[in-house]
């Protein structure tokens, strides 16, 4: 392949900057540049250049193009790893134009930028997945979830945009009223919102799964599970995600019937329809009491669960996504660590709401994390000015601690939080029981 070639990421945040930490890691790569890569501290202190470009918009592809053709001299390749990005044909619109590019076209993400044609592919392969009803009209929804609520009024339903809406399109309900109140909120997502999805309730533990393809083979990498609810005990507001742990103990002994039913059927579907998925496919599953079932899948990482599934993968990742690009995964054996990895998410307060009144505030002490064996820190909303580091986003920072258990990698995640807790309490929000759910279960095995 080659050395001194350069990546070009498309996104910004956490997810970005784990993508760029694993892109750094290959010795054929000599320059990364993320667009728009809102936050300053994906290129703080890096061993390679990393450029953060923000004359990029992901809702307009020709922007993204024209950065592309701001570097085109370079032997470049293109990361497009953003949802808005996916769903508006970025990848399309940049392989027209010459580059070799790794994300499904616009035609593949629609896996997740409609929920509506999602659950229709779902249905048409045979993926196990709720029940579910689309609309258009409100009054049509209101009244069919009236008449399953006089019939059973314990009946728990989500009603979720079909459109993307920043992680935050799906809403439980429990009862009429907050059913109504679900669907009356779906006029706040704008054009996303204006079809939506009423599904039956699944109850059961959830969990992510990511498969990199190119097309025809598939490499299904460690499971994971996240956190979106903004308070402890998964509760409060959805959010993008308050935290992650992979492995995830959740998935143990079912890892061949992930594959069959949730991952094949879905990447042989989507070949068979004449739009073969090229990059990574995101699962989210549940195991219920009848089985596994797929909540969601989206057209990339997960965030943040790609912050605690790409530290693992033990090969050159430039090699893997050329060997996505070229079509010859079927050729590369991927190999992962086995050690288990906590990333918990430090927020402003206020988030997913208001949290204007911390834009802009000092944060103290990330620099003395860096450089720690089995710490990472990942920047989301951080601007740095003058060597300081400024509050500028909902989800500011991650915190990733490894550990040869889930007890180890808890207890340093933990730790690591709590020294910049300490220090800026009037500023951060975090979650405290990422992993505990795998922690007691890991503590329970091994007393047996």
């Amino acid at each position: 392949m080659g050395e001194d070639l350069t990546v070009l990421i498309i996104g910004s945040g956490a997810r970005e900057h784990a993508i760029s930490q694993a892109y750094e890691k290959s010795p054929s790569v000599k320059k990364i540049i993320v667009s728009p890569g809102e936050d300053d501290f994906i290129g703080y202190n890096r061993d390679k250049e990393v450029i953060i470009d923000k004359n990029s918009s992901l809702k307009d592809p020709q922007s993204i193009l024209a950065v592309a053709d701001r570097y085109k001299s370079d032997r470049i390749r293109i990361d497009v790893a953003q949802d808005d990005a996916l769903a508006l044909g970025t990848v399309n619109l940049l392989r027209e134009h010459g580059y070799n590019v790794f994300g499904p076209t616009q035609e593949a993400s629609r896996i997740e930028s409609s929920k509506i044609w999602s659950r229709q592919f779902m249905a048409r392969h045979d993926i196990p997945s709720p029940g579910w009803k689309a609309f258009d009209n409100p009054e049509r929804a209101k009244a069919m979830l009236q008449y399953r609520y006089t019939i059973d009024p314990e009946s728990v339903f989500y009603v979720k945009a079909d459109g993307l809406a920043a992680g935050k399109g799906a809403i439980r309900a429990e009862n009429i009223t907050e059913a109504y109140d679900a669907i009356d909120k779906m006029a706040s997502f704008g054009g996303t919102g204006k079809k939506f999805l009423i599904e039956g309730g699944m109850e059961g533990e959830e969990f992510s799964t990511h498969a990199i393809s190119d097309g025809k083979s598939w490499h299904i990498l460690k499971s994971a599970q996240d956190n979106k609810r903004i308070y402890e005990g998964d509760k409060g507001q959805n959010t993008g995600g308050m935290g992650a742990i992979s492995p995830a103990m959740v998935t143990r002994g079912y890892d061949r019937e992930i594959e069959r039913e949730l991952i094949a059927k879905a990447i042989n579907g989507m070949g068979k329809e004449d739009r073969p998925f090229t990059g990574i496919l995101y699962l989210g599953g549940m195991k219920t009491p009848y089985g596994l079932k797929v909540v969601e899948y989206n057209a990339r990482w997960g965030d943040p669960e790609a912050q605690v599934v790409m530290p693992g993968i033990l090969n050159d990742y430039m090699d893997v996504v050329d060997a996505c690009i070229t079509g010859t995964l079927d050729k590369i054996k991927i190999q992962e660590d086995n050690k288990t990895r906590v990333c918990v998410v430090a927020s402003s307060i206020g988030y997913p709401g208001d949290y204007s009144n911390i834009k802009g505030k000092q944060i103290f002490g990330l620099e003395n994390l860096l450089g720690i064996q089995g710490i990472n820190v990942l920047g989301a909303g951080i601007t740095i000015r003058d060597g300081n580091f400024y509050a500028n986003g909902g989800r500011l920072f991650n915190i990733i601690a490894e550990g040869k258990d889930v007890v180890e990698a808890r207890k340093r995640a933990n730790e690591a939080m709590r020294f910049i807790y300490e220090q800026n309490k009037d500023i951060i929000h975090y979650r405290r029981d990422i992993g505990l759910r795998d922690e007691m279960r890991f503590k329970q095995t091994s007393q047996i």
